[in-house]
């Protein structure tokens, strides 16, 4: 990991090579690759003295540019055995790349590869590289470089992240090919992931909404520290007095606030209440939603609507695998907890600096 902090931006390019502000000013003159709004500094952001791209300006020197054959090379031509992870972008290979200077052992990486000529995964691929550009955070994932070739054989866009050895959130939870995550861990994972949250809301210039927190985008590192990935769908928040931006709702079904699929209105409170449903993940091990259960238990929100954290019903929920090791009145304080993230009224739910010092009181008295 020490060898992260070596990694500076080749200047070496080939004709082909394109930066991110080259696209991102192809995008926004082109209809087949349009540019997100927030990357453009519409009108509500005109009066913030620096946008998500000026801050990225600023910083862009700490990224590498990869050339298309480095990576080919990485990952031994994107060989389907070191594949790693699949989406709707497209395919996260494990990699080993050399530092700059040749000094010192190669490090171990991930590399995102963009589905040739997708034009939505274009766009979030550009809004990766500015936003994890800017961030520093220890519980946000580390993005190491990218690269971007037109070539005559189509668009080449990868992304190049620091390796998460332990997977994802979600694989723990669900799968049962991992050990069973214990009691005190999942506690721990979800204290750093809303430390990650309330950083991109209250660290930066500028307020960053997530809008795509769930357990699958939560990795874990060697030591199970968890970092959130996959910046595709952040962008800026409101500013001055606006508590909302309007946006055409995205997101992960089961996992978006109601009012922003019901009205589009985007504010950091919807990250808190995907935040919300994720702890009812930790506690259940169940999937938000399960259609291979009894109908009255697919959704699991409404599910659990049925064992109040102050009934005497309420350990029903937790997970069989960790029953016999967990604390109930901690278990309590956390379902509490999810049920004020996601409050009706989206200004009644907690701020996630809030959310952060309720589980470090759930954690000590938990100990």
């Amino acid at each position: 990991m020490k060898c992260f902090s070596m990694f500076k931006k080749d200047n070496t390019k080939t004709t082909q090579q394109k930066s991110p502000e080259t696209l991102r000013n192809k995008a926004k003159k082109s209809k087949n690759l349009p540019c997100d709004g927030s990357l453009v500094k519409p009108k509500s952001v005109l009066s913030s003295p620096r946008s998500v791209f000026d801050m990225y300006k600023e910083k862009e020197h700490n990224l590498r540019v990869f050339s298309f054959e480095e990576l080919k090379d990485a990952t031994k031509n994107f060989n389907r055995l070191l594949k790693i992870g699949e989406g709707g972008f497209g395919s996260v290979y494990k990699g080993c790349i050399r530092l700059v200077d040749g000094v010192g052992d190669p490090c171990v990486v991930a590399v995102k590869m963009l589905k040739q000529n997708g034009l939505q995964g274009h766009k979030e691929w550009l809004k990766e590289v500015h936003f994890l550009g800017i961030v520093d955070h220890p519980n946000l994932v580390k993005l190491l470089g990218y690269c971007s070739v037109d070539g005559e054989t189509g668009i080449q866009r990868l992304l190049v992240y620091e390796y998460m050895p332990h997977k994802s959130l979600e694989a723990h939870i669900f799968s049962r090919g991992f050990p069973t995550l214990p009691w005190e861990r999942r506690l721990q994972i979800m204290l750093g992931a809303a430390e990650g949250l309330a950083y991109l809301h209250n660290g930066l210039d500028v307020q960053v909404i997530y809008r795509d927190f769930k357990s699958s985008n939560v990795l874990l590192d060697v030591e199970f520290k968890p970092k959130l990935s996959d910046f595709g769908l952040a962008r800026e928040g409101p500013t001055g007095n606006k508590s909302h931006v309007s946006t055409a709702p995205v997101g992960t079904y089961g996992y978006a606030a109601p009012e922003y699929i019901d009205t589009g209105r985007l504010g950091k409170y919807c990250d808190v209440w995907s935040f919300g449903v994720v702890l009812y993940e930790i506690l259940t091990g169940r999937r938000v939603m399960e259609k291979h259960r009894p109908h009255d238990e697919r959704k699991l929100l409404e599910w659990v609507k049925r064992f109040p954290y102050d009934s005497q019903r309420f350990s029903t929920i937790i997970e069989p695998r960790i029953s016999d090791n967990y604390s109930l009145n901690a278990a309590r304080q956390m379902a509490k907890l999810a049920d004020s993230c996601m409050l009706k009224n989206p200004k009644d739910r907690p701020t996630m600096n809030e959310v952060v010092e309720i589980l470090k009181q759930i954690i000590k008295e938990s100990d």
